[in-house]
């Protein structure tokens, strides 16, 4: 069973940078892994993905934050990334980790980040 925990939120000047973790326990690998992203009033998008280590570990970003954010996947340390840069105000939001493998899908507990001067 999957469980993955973020770390790394918290408040940041427009345009900085924040490196955000996602653990896992157990099963890692074989996982899709994503991140995503809720602001208050709005739905819950996803920023960018990485599939599993045995598919190559292809990427995929959301338009908003192409050339801004990269994800990546240590799957030794059972950890996804998501490095963030440039940050604007539009960027804050609760970060969720996610994971799917075939009939499963897990969630973090998300991690905040703050944008603001």
């Amino acid at each position: 069973q999957g469980q993955f925990v973020e770390s790394g939120g918290g408040l940041v000047q427009p345009g900085g940078s924040l490196r955000l973790s996602c653990a896992a326990s157990g099963g890692f690998s074989i996982y899709n892994m994503g991140w995503y992203r809720q602001a208050p009033g709005e739905q819950r998008e996803l920023v960018a993905s990485i599939s599993s280590g045995t598919s190559g570990g292809l990427t995929n970003y959301a338009d908003s934050v192409k050339g801004r954010f990269t994800i990546s996947r240590d799957n030794a340390k059972k950890t996804v990334y998501l490095q963030m840069s440039s940050l604007q105000p539009e960027d804050a939001a609760v970060y969720y980790c996610n994971g799917q493998r075939i009939g499963f899908e897990y969630w973090g507990q998300g991690t905040q980040v703050t944008v603001s001067t």
